[in-house]
């Protein structure tokens, strides 16, 4: 944690060259309102902004289950405001910030409900932002509706959105393919809700009613950030993004000014470790790496970058990286394409060819890794 100087960083990103060096209190959880800690950040500062803002979701009375027991749902005075005209105005007054800090080649993204988004989405319209995809999180578990009067709300919408029409941004396209199935990433993410042991409680109570999981902010922040980018949160909460970030190489710094949440992030962020260089490396630019559903686990953690596969008979070796591509030696590629190279086969199903080693009653098993995307499926589904 400490002060970054940032001139490096938008030398690289842009090309132009910076007189004075620019000081950013990166790693820091800055007190208090959020639009006066982002006026402290310097102009043209920041690579991204990623803003999960109070969705004003306008909530009345207590909500039960058919078994009487009580749902946590958000009744928080951080997401009440007396009008819409009041929410308004606190979001033009953020997203003019989050503007100004961000560099040229900057970008934003913000996550909503249907309480909240599409007034969002006006207010960064008129402020000149330019939205290059509405991405629509799906929710493979989501909570459902007990009273059995609407839809059970199994989505949430996030913006992605440039500094301009004519404004340059980043995506890294080969690492969301490689990512996705060797597919183009589509903007309709199945992710689950974050819950099971990444969910912060204390005394058996959620630490924050919306805590976002990890592998959003993985997916968001592998997608359209490089290694050594300093990413803003506005909305810190219990530090989803700081966490994310450090794992992935990323600088942060967040706004939050409820003290419960920002001693649970500084817990949490303390205990992550940052990826292995080479574990960070992923897929550039070319079109001929094979399918690779195999991101799932990684950006869940089933199998973390840096971890060991091999082949059964233990002929090669290869690490996990940071979008689901394979490293052995030299060469890499999807679990398909590497274990296709490495054979001189004409395919290779690297679902049974590749192994891994877990820990068993007595002593290490080995395991294909179709036995990590079989938990996987069992935890989505349930």
């Amino acid at each position: 944690m400490g002060v970054i100087e940032t001139t490096k960083s938008r030398v690289q990103r842009t090309g132009k060259a910076v007189e004075l060096p620019l000081e950013l209190p990166v790693g820091k959880i800055l007190d208090g309102d959020c639009v006066e800690a982002m006026r402290s950040i310097p102009t043209a500062s920041i690579d991204l902004v990623f803003a999960d803002p109070p969705y004003n979701l306008q909530l009345g009375g207590d909500l039960n289950r058919p078994d009487g027991s009580h749902v946590d749902a958000v009744t928080d005075d951080w997401d009440k405001f007396d009008t819409f005209k009041a929410y308004d105005d606190f979001t033009r007054a953020w997203l003019t910030e989050a503007k100004r800090i961000l560099k040229p080649d900057g970008a934003l993204w913000v996550i909503g409900s249907y309480h909240n988004i599409y007034r969002v989405g006006a207010i960064l319209q008129d402020l000149g932002f330019w939205i290059l995809n509405d991405i629509v999180w799906r929710k493979s578990n989501p909570m459902p509706n007990f009273r059995g009067t609407r839809f059970t709300n199994a989505h949430e919408t996030l913006l992605w959105c440039s500094q301009g029409e004519k404004a340059k941004y980043h995506f890294n396209y080969r690492a969301m393919k490689t990512l996705n199935d060797e597919l183009q990433m589509r903007s309709d993410w199945v992710l689950p809700i974050c819950n099971g042991a990444e969910r912060l409680k204390e005394g058996g109570t959620k630490v924050h009613p919306t805590q976002k999981p990890e592998s959003l902010l993985y997916r968001v922040l592998l997608s359209t950030t490089e290694k050594g980018d300093v990413v803003l949160d506005p909305f810190f909460g219990t530090g989803t993004t700081g966490a994310v970030a450090k794992r992935l190489g990323r600088q942060w710094i967040g706004c939050e000014r409820e003290g419960v949440y920002r001693n649970a992030a500084i817990k949490r962020i303390e205990k992550e470790l940052p990826l292995d260089e080479s574990a960070l490396t992923t897929m550039q630019a070319g079109r001929s790496a094979p399918k690779v559903a195999f991101g799932a686990l990684v950006e869940n953690g089933y199998l973390k970058p840096g971890a060991e596969l091999f082949d059964k008979k233990r002929r090669w070796k290869a690490t996990v990286r940071a979008d689901g591509s394979l490293a052995c030696g030299k060469q890499t590629g999807s679990i398909h394409g590497l274990g296709k190279e490495l054979q001189g086969a004409p395919s290779c199903n690297g679902w049974t060819f590749w192994h891994y080693e877990v820990d068993g009653p007595s002593g290490k098993d080995v395991k294909p890794i179709d036995a990590a995307r079989q938990l996987y499926l069992l935890a989505v589904e349930d």
